[in-house]
């Protein structure tokens, strides 16, 4: 059975994942996984409550922090639904629930703005008594009261932890910085021991503003999740009912300042609307009666009558959530790397830190001064640096992506996007709008008229998903009749009778466009309508500025050579391939993909899904892609625009950088002062800066990712 609960007072990446291997050597628990951006634990278990007192416990001990949020009265009523929905959901999934009296989203702020207080308070109160002890003339037994209280104020957390953690077999930071203090205290450097512990815990208390900046700049995305739909009932009123409730076809009223619900049609009204957290774009976009709306999006003015096209399910703000929602589970290579290193360099810093305390006893012949570099050798040591600032700076390069409108799945992925030197289009619905419109209608029977061609074809088509059979459906204004003996032939059209006549429309003629749709009437063809499909206005753009960057451009193609050819010289592609089955595509995506090549695949439809999966990234359309194609792919572009592809790359470039600049910063710093440390020349203070100081300059450099603005071609001129 598997279980999903909300984990509260995780500040830190490196504690999650701490707890997360704790709680996976529970004897009743398997799977266990935290996602660190959603703040939720999710753990299968044959005995689920047994399990979830297990990890509420466990966590208690190693987290003193954290604290698992359970709904009694929810979870058991969920442990007796049948087997396929035996999930429980301790009233954790959502950021803000109704008003039964769980939590809003403002309790939880308050409640993190209470804790916030507190630790500050302590802090502050702790650094006083330090003062004090400092500064004025009191008795002894005053003075050793007055210390202990205040190094337990500056870091009882830290202690507890450390405690805590090494009865179960792990050693971390907190250790090593609980080993400095009690050290700094055997060897009488009171002053530098309590400093310590102070910058430390005023490190931790930066960590956890910044990890929520980040966090909270994700969970705006939750926001745009409607609450409600108002639907147009049976009875024609206006009747307000969940979003899950509303089925496919209906009628939704949507009002100034209200977002929509669900993705839809425009039956009536215009409006300007508010789609910045959808895409990135912050100027309104006006919509009118017969355009497509998206749900999540927000009406500035006017009502709307939505036509719905999708159930809640697979609208685009569910998909965009679910995507969302589990992007941190997938690492990088260097998350993952930093992720194994730190199991086991804390307790080798220990083991070299004993080493440098033997060395420098047996040369000097004094034991406080061999502890007291020894101490030092810990303190600059700590990993704290690399184990924060690494996946901070991937969650916040995600969470930016997310802003403009590019979902990514994973660190990995963006990690992938920055060492791109290939990127491969589908044609259409990628780099064309793949909504096609009658340009022609040739009759060859004197007794048809293009009419009468345009409503033949239509009764055969009105079945049909394909895109060219929607657009001549639309465009019959005769009300259909229904065919009988209908007949699908794969890959070619379809048969069927009308009165006592046999007609074809699909394409039997080779090297026929295939934006070209033929009638035939008893084998004899007797008409033809031929369609065409526009270049999206961002392709041209988007491809320039990739062949700018150093990204070469192809175009991989099912459709024609002379229409291929026509979009490639059109939006700038000089390599193109045309006749293209699926598996030619992934063949040549296979062919071409080495350390040297790295490819990126972009498609919309059922059929490039392989071609997805095989690119080291596939970028599929949101909007309209399919969904085999918006699971395949790595990266979803949300308003299907080609551009977004532009801001992936920057992006994750950017962060990367980030990513090196915080190893080498935090490597470089440690090694120096590890040296100077070893042969005495820096002091516990300086320990301190080489550990605190670097790690907050690398949270500090990390948030620019959550900053940082990707720019166009388009950008550029509007400055």
């Amino acid at each position: 059975m598997k279980t999903i609960v909300k984990i509260e007072g995780l500040d830190c990446p490196n504690c999650a994942r701490a707890l997360e291997n704790q709680i996976n050597k529970l004897k009743n628990v398997e799977n266990a996984k935290i996602n660190f951006l959603k703040s939720t634990l999710t753990f299968e278990s044959e005995n689920c409550e047994k399990a979830l007192k297990d990890v509420v416990a466990l966590t208690k001990k190693v987290e003193p922090n954290a604290k698992i949020v359970v709904d009694d009265k929810k979870t058991s009523k969920e442990n007796q639904k049948t087997e396929e929905k035996q999930e429980i959901c301790a009233s954790c999934c959502n950021l803000e629930m109704n008003a039964s009296g769980k939590k809003t989203s403002s309790d939880k702020n308050a409640k993190q703005k209470k804790k916030l207080i507190l630790d500050v308070t302590t802090l502050l109160l702790g650094i006083a008594i330090g003062i004090v002890i400092f500064f004025v003339n009191i008795p002894t037994w005053a003075y050793w009261t007055l210390y202990a209280i205040s190094a337990l104020l500056l870091g009882y957390k830290t202690y507890y932890k450390a405690i805590t953690l090494l009865f179960r077999g792990v050693v971390n930071e907190n250790l090593l910085i609980t080993i400095s203090v009690i050290g700094a205290s055997v060897v009488s450097e009171h002053m530098e021991g309590l400093m310590v512990i102070a910058l430390y815990s005023i490190g931790k208390i930066f960590e956890g503003l910044a990890v929520d900046k980040s966090r909270k700049s994700i969970e705006k995305l939750a926001r745009m999740q409607p609450d409600y739909a108002v639907i147009i009932n049976e009875k024609g009123e206006e009747e307000k009912v969940s979003p899950k409730d509303v089925k496919l076809g209906s009628t939704i009223v949507v009002k100034p300042g209200e977002k929509v619900a669900l993705d839809g049609k425009i039956l009536e009204g215009s409006c300007a609307i508010d789609m910045q957290s959808l895409t990135g774009e912050s100027v309104p976009v006006h919509v009118k009666k017969g355009d497509e709306i998206l749900s999540g999006s927000i009406v500035l003015d006017g009502v709307l009558k939505i036509q719905t096209t999708s159930e809640f399910a697979e609208s685009t703000i569910t998909k965009i959530m679910n995507l969302v929602e589990n992007a941190s589970e997938n690492k990088s290579k260097t998350e993952t790397f930093i992720s194994k290193i730190t199991r086991w360099y804390t307790l080798g810093i220990v083991v070299l830190a004993l080493l440098v305390w033997a060395i420098v006893w047996a040369v000097t012949k004094d034991f406080d001064t061999a502890l007291y570099r020894g101490l030092i050798f810990l303190v600059i040591s700590c990993p704290c640096a690399f184990a924060i600032s690494v996946p901070l700076t991937y969650f916040s390069g995600l969470g930016n992506a997310s802003k403009h409108g590019v979902l990514i799945k994973g660190s990995n992925f963006l990690d992938a996007c920055s060492r791109l030197n290939v990127v491969a289009f589908d044609k259409t619905g990628t780099l064309t709008t793949g909504k096609f419109e009658i340009e022609e209608i040739h009759t060859f029977d004197k007794s048809l008229t293009e009419n009468d061609i345009l409503f033949l074809c239509a009764v055969g088509e009105q079945n049909s998903l394909h895109p060219l059979a929607k657009a001549i459906t639309s465009a019959c204004k005769t009300p259909l009749k229904k065919a009988t003996n209908v007949t699908e032939i794969a890959g070619s059209g379809v048969e069927f009778t009308l009165g006592k006549k046999r007609y074809f429309v699909g394409r039997k003629t080779k090297d026929l466009s295939s934006t070209t749709v033929e009638l035939f009437e008893n084998d004899k063809k007797v008409g033809e309508i031929l369609l065409s499909d526009s270049v999206k206005n961002t392709s041209q753009e988007t491809c320039a500025e990739l062949e700018k960057m150093g990204i070469k451009t192809v175009l991989l193609s099912g459709d024609n050579e002379q229409i291929v050819v026509k979009v490639a010289e059109s939006v700038g592609i000089n390599e193109a391939h045309s006749k293209l089955l699926p598996q030619d595509k992934y063949a040549w995506i296979s062919s071409n993909k080495s350390k040297q090549n790295r490819i990126g695949y972009v498609g919309d439809g059922i059929n490039d899904a392989p071609s997805l999966t095989l690119a080291d990234v596939g970028f599929s359309m949101g909007i309209n892609g399919s969904p085999a194609s918006i699971e395949a792919s790595d990266v979803v572009l949300v308003d299907d625009d080609p551009k977004k592809i532009i801001s992936a790359i920057q992006i994750s470039k950017y962060t990367r950088k980030i990513v090196l600049e915080n190893i080498i910063l935090s490597a470089v710093v440690k090694i120096v002062f590890l040296a100077l440390g070893s042969f005495g020349v820096t002091g516990m203070l300086a320990a301190v800066f080489a550990d605190v100081g670097v790690t907050l300059l690398a949270i500090l450099n990390s948030l620019r990712a959550l900053k940082f603005k990707p720019k166009t071609k388009q950008d550029k001129h509007k400055k």
